[in-house]
């Protein structure tokens, strides 16, 4: 079985003609303002929200620190119900805010927070649900809004995954009190590094703002501790350059897509995880879940034997959050608790999957699966 000539990534970043960066350059150059809510800066924000469907959209330096501060606005305190399955920087914003995770188990079929099992963990320190739209599937957010008013909690979204994604024509931002987006440069539309915060309350505006400025208010004003997550010009001015294409791109996606389902549905033991289409999908990530039992070799041994064949998967969310050292005393990180986050951690699988991947690349790579499953079942 021959591998690919050249690498195959999981993702690439969407880059934009060089002349329209350098004229935004030349303008950044002319201003004088490399910083602090500039033109580009100021313009990006407005396209944004017009993007987006959303009416409150404030820019960060990126998803983490945008997280990160989202959460303190809100001033939240004691234990935030949230997902083991998920990228680090999403409990990572819970510790820098001194907030205790408690950790719930995964739908089997989304890989999201499964909301039949968020109850049972709510105590009087409770105080938020903090949901990941998992590979671009969306949460249940009906549901978990109705347990948030229930309890009065408050509900934020970590969207990095779901960029432009609507639920029922219903843009995404939308649900909860604040939803995260990430512009970093593995994502559908970037600022090479970069994130935003969409959320509901108006009167949070300005705590935001003086948050990622240092607190600041005015020229010998402190107000409050905050930090540097300022997005700057130059990022928002590649942002700006990057969004008109992201249509585009999502087209693209949307047909390879289409080829890895032709290719790969019926295949013993895989089953494909990212099922959304159109307006509802983001088309962000395409995820195979690998079931040894049925499929005849490990998730890593397929992650294994595709890099040996340049094609570069991605064992995604691996670990487990809740398997870091610093959460181990905690009750709800137990593996006896969070079954199917252990069961999903050890099957799911990225494939390449980027506009300007090769549909003859695509074909390979569904090739390579399915003779390696082929060879796997008659070994065994």
């Amino acid at each position: 079985m021959e591998g690919l000539t050249k690498p195959v990534y999981v993702t690439k970043p969407l880059l934009p003609a060089l002349d329209g960066i350098v004229q935004r350059l030349e303008d950044i150059w002319e201003s004088g303002q490399m910083t602090n809510q500039g033109g580009q800066h100021e313009l990006l924000q407005k396209e944004l929200k017009l993007f987006l469907g959303i009416d409150r959209l404030e820019l960060f330096n990126n998803g983490t620190i945008a997280l990160l501060l989202g959460l303190k606005a809100l001033g939240l305190s004691g234990e935030v119900i949230t997902t083991p399955f998920t990228f680090p920087a999403t409990v990572q914003a819970l510790d820098w805010n001194g907030l205790t995770p408690v950790f719930c188990d995964i739908r089997p079929d989304t890989l999201n927070i499964d909301p039949k099992k968020i109850e049972a963990l709510i105590t009087e320190k409770t105080t938020a649900i903090l949901g990941v739209h998992v590979f671009g599937n969306l949460c249940d957010v009906e549901r978990i809004q109705e347990i948030a008013d229930k309890y009065n909690l408050k509900v934020i979204y970590d969207g990095a995954h779901v960029f432009g994604t609507k639920s029922g024509g219903v843009p995404v931002a939308n649900y909860g009190d604040m939803t995260m987006f990430s512009f970093h440069a593995t994502k559908l539309f970037h600022t090479v590094e970069g994130g935003a915060l969409a959320f509901k309350d108006e009167r949070i505006t300005e705590v935001l703002r003086m948050l990622r400025n240092f607190g600041i208010t005015g020229p010998d004003q402190v107000a409050l501790s905050g930090l540097n997550g300022k997005m700057n010009e130059l990022q928002a001015a590649v942002g700006l350059e990057v969004l008109p294409l992201v249509e585009r791109e999502r087209k693209k996606r949307q047909r390879l897509k289409e080829l890895y389902e032709r290719e790969l549905t019926g295949v013993p033991g895989l089953r494909i995880i990212t099922n959304l289409e159109g307006e509802e999908s983001s088309y962000q990530y395409f995820v195979i879940e690998i079931d040894e039992a049925g499929f005849g070799c490990s998730r890593n041994d397929v992650h294994d034997k595709l890099l040996k064949r340049n094609v570069s998967a991605r064992k995604y969310f691996y670990p487990l959050c809740s398997g870091f050292e610093w959460y181990s005393g905690l009750q709800s990180s137990r593996p006896e608790h969070l079954p199917n986050a252990h069961m999903a951690v050890d099957r799911t699988l990225a494939l390449p999957f980027y506009g300007a991947l090769g549909e003859w690349e695509v074909e390979r790579i569904c090739s390579f699966l399915k003779q390696l499953n082929a060879q796997a079942l008659i070994a065994q």
